[in-house]
């Protein structure tokens, strides 16, 4: 299929860009990548009347550590990130979600903030930005706006963006004090695709070897890609065993309303969450135990 005619227009700047959001509303669709939005619209699904080009952006691609957040332009590249040597020590969570997002070719072109406001359940973007309670920043003519990720995530393909905005960065939370281990995890039929289901987390350990701190989520079992705050606060100040964390993996799938589609029926997938869980539980350990 072919999409719908449409304008084309390269914003000059982000200034630019913006005017024309404020000028046409929902009628106008930012490009970046395009690796979401451009299938869509050969399908149709979406057909917008005018393409705002923001790919080539400077004030959207920039990456730098400020303060206790590790900041990224929404405009830039998933191999760029992927590839900056300073990630895995700063934030090895988004490393390790990178290396499951699509294929070589797709973070060729996909950017960070695309696959954000895509906001596809199954995505690992998303599911990295809301295990890790990252803040997205949103600008507009009017003004510029933080949102967390739990409230930027509405439900399938719907987030808070207003029709005049733009994700212009984000803010992910860094983790001080050291000892601290990741991990992230997914099943899919193939390397690449949407996982049927994934799981992502962080943990850091006191002294004594218990868990000062942790956070957990799961993707591609609800409408949004779901941070678990409640199951991590259990971990908080114990020491991570093998029975507390089956337990924390048992109640992470009663916690998720999955669906059934042609890939797996919804018993299926809450089985694989208890099982992701669990397993990036104890890789997050392992990894905080032998930094």
């Amino acid at each position: 299929m072919k999409a719908a005619p449409f304008d084309y227009v390269r914003a000059e700047t982000l200034a630019h860009a913006l005017e024309l959001l404020g000028r046409h509303g929902a009628d106008a669709k930012l490009l970046a990548g395009g690796q979401s939005l451009v299938p869509m619209m050969s399908m149709r699904l979406v057909r917008p009347s005018l393409l705002v080009d923001i790919h080539r952006l400077t004030e959207l691609q920039g990456i730098h550590a400020d303060g206790d957040s590790f900041v990224t332009g929404s405009a830039v590249r998933q191999c760029t990130l992927e590839h900056d040597a300073t990630l895995p020590g700063r934030m090895p969570l988004v490393a390790q979600a990178l290396r499951w997002v699509g294929h070589e070719q797709t973070r060729n072109r996909g950017t960070v903030g695309g696959s954000l406001v895509h906001a596809d359940p199954s995505a690992e973007l998303p599911l990295a930005a809301a295990t890790l309670d990252a803040a997205l920043v949103l600008r507009s003519e009017k003004g510029e706006r933080r949102l967390p990720a739990g409230e930027f995530f509405l439900g399938p393909l719907c987030t808070a963006t207003a029709e005049d905005e733009c994700l212009v960065a984000i803010e992910w939370p860094r983790w001080s004090g050291g000892r601290v281990g990741s991990a992230f995890d997914e099943i899919a039929i193939r390397h690449g695709d949407f996982a049927i289901a994934s799981a992502a987390a962080q943990v850091q350990l006191d002294d004594a070897g218990l868990c000062a701190r942790a956070t957990l989520g799961v993707g591609g079992v609800d409408g949004v890609p779901l941070a678990l705050p409640a199951l991590a606060a259990r971990l908080a100040g114990k020491p991570l065993t093998d029975d507390l964390v089956s337990a924390i993996a048992a109640d992470a799938s009663r916690a998720c309303e999955p669906s059934s589609d042609i890939h797996a029926s919804a018993e299926y997938r809450r089985h694989l969450v208890s099982v992701l869980v669990e397993r990036v539980l104890r890789r997050a350990l392992d990894a905080a135990r032998n930094p």
